[in-house]
């Protein structure tokens, strides 16, 4: 039997700012090794005319959820079997099901080998749901499954999974439930140290949903020697000695959501860490203190928001020289609290924006209370466009920070400079 593993973009195009999926390395550590296994990555080569392959097996997101549709539809008049897992699968299952022959929702390493077994009893499942969580003490990758791709140069770890807050916006939450759940240290180092980049980053959606673990880990890493980024919550950088040591351990850049500066949006959203730490000012000293890059994050679109807000907030990231900055839409992702809600409201701009023919990335997917959705999509296009702009950059990496790390720095503006300019305004799903 042969299985084709699939990961469709957005549009059908290949991206600069590509890191290999782990989960590929996962999946195929625990496939059986009579299993003949392939690996097309559409973020970084085009997909054959052709695939040799008996089953097409996808992981799919949100926005790349039209694409992995379109794509189905092709292989299955081919005769293939096509399964589909993912947070947007576990997200709308009903949906997918429409496009292919089976899914997979929750947690794909417990429940695999079932798929598999199916597969070669020819008795394959629509629906396959893994109740139960995985041990992270338990999972392997097996790297050959990216052999001959060229990804950018960054060696993933995840040394958690889930969130210990419930922002109304996020789909980790929707995705994980309350688990919380962190791999042994010993493993993560050997892992690591198998790792030939010299750069690393921690996929974990907040490395601090254990923070005794975490700073355990850290200690761990000096010998090591190697760079690394993580994301974190605000409350992290309120702990000067935390950040030194993250420092001395290799951290160079932290993503944090500051996602707005109006306390009154910050409670909408239940961002509870940015209510209780809300000088923001103090945050970013504390870090630069430490030498660390920052990449923040916003988003633009609740009750207090105005056409105003993306270039206020633009400003407040460029006077404090964020090394990376992203101003987002407010994105309802399905599965999602904000999603519900907007939808019960009649405020969504679209039904399924991912799905919608006039939708085109940047747009505004909800109905603002203060502006109108083309102004949403236009305000935050230009704060994207102004903060990366070449004048910007260099006057962002006048800062010790970003001056320590200037060819990381240097590199990632770049590279998100060019990736903000080829998606804005492009409609998913491509040919």
């Amino acid at each position: 039997m042969k299985i084709a593993f699939i990961r469709p973009s957005m549009f059908g195009i290949k991206s600069k700012d590509t890191m290999y999926p782990l989960v590929f390395a996962i999946v195929k550590a625990i496939t059986p090794k009579n299993i003949d296994i392939s690996f097309f990555d559409e973020h970084i080569e085009e997909l054959p005319t052709y695939i040799d392959a008996d089953i097409i097996a996808m992981t799919v997101e949100t926005f790349s959820a039209k694409r992995a549709y379109l794509l189905a539809e092709k292989y299955k008049l081919q005769g293939k079997k096509v399964i589909m897992g993912g947070f947007h699968i576990s997200a709308e299952p009903d949906e997918a099901l429409e496009y292919c022959d089976s899914i997979i929702i929750g947690e794909i390493e417990n429940i695999w080998n079932k798929v598999i077994s199916d597969l070669e009893n020819n008795s394959l499942k629509k629906i396959y749901e893994s109740k139960t969580l995985t041990d992270l003490a338990a999972i392997k990758y097996d790297y050959s499954v990216f052999k001959g791709k060229k990804y950018n140069k960054i060696g993933l770890v995840q040394f958690s999974r889930g969130c210990k807050f419930n922002c109304e916006f996020c789909s980790v939450h929707a995705f994980f439930k309350n688990s919380i759940r962190t791999k042994p240290i010993e493993i993560i180092l050997e892992e690591i140290k198998k790792i030939k980049e010299k750069f690393i980053f921690f996929i974990d959606d907040n490395l601090f949903s254990n923070e005794e673990e975490a700073i355990k880990l850290f200690k761990s890493l000096i010998p090591l020697k190697k760079k690394w980024a993580c994301q974190i919550s605000i409350d992290t950088a309120k702990n000067i000695e935390l950040l030194k040591l993250m420092r001395k351990s290799g951290c160079i850049l932290v993503l944090i959501g500051f996602e707005s500066l109006n306390i009154e949006n910050l409670r909408q959203m239940g961002k509870v860490p940015n209510i209780k730490y809300n000088n923001y000012e103090q945050i970013i000293r504390n870090i630069y203190n430490a030498h660390i890059m920052i990449y923040g994050t916003f988003l633009i679109g609740y009750d207090t928001d105005t056409k105003e807000t993306a270039i206020e907030l633009m400003d407040f990231a460029l006077k404090n020289k964020f090394a990376i900055a992203n101003f987002n839409p407010l994105m309802p992702m399905p599965g999602t609290k904000l999603y519900k809600n907007l939808k019960e409201k009649n405020k969504l701009t679209y039904k399924k924006w991912w799905l919608d023919n006039n939708y085109s990335y940047g747009d505004g997917m909800l109905i603002p209370k203060n502006m109108s959705p083309t102004d949403l999509m236009e305000s935050c296009k230009k704060a994207r466009y102004k903060f990366n702009s070449y004048i910007n950059i260099f006057y962002r990496l006048l800062n010790w920070s970003n001056i320590c790390n200037i060819k990381i720095f240097l590199l990632a503006n770049l590279i998100s400079k060019s990736e903000i300019k080829i998606k804005q305004g492009k409609k998913l799903g491509g040919k």
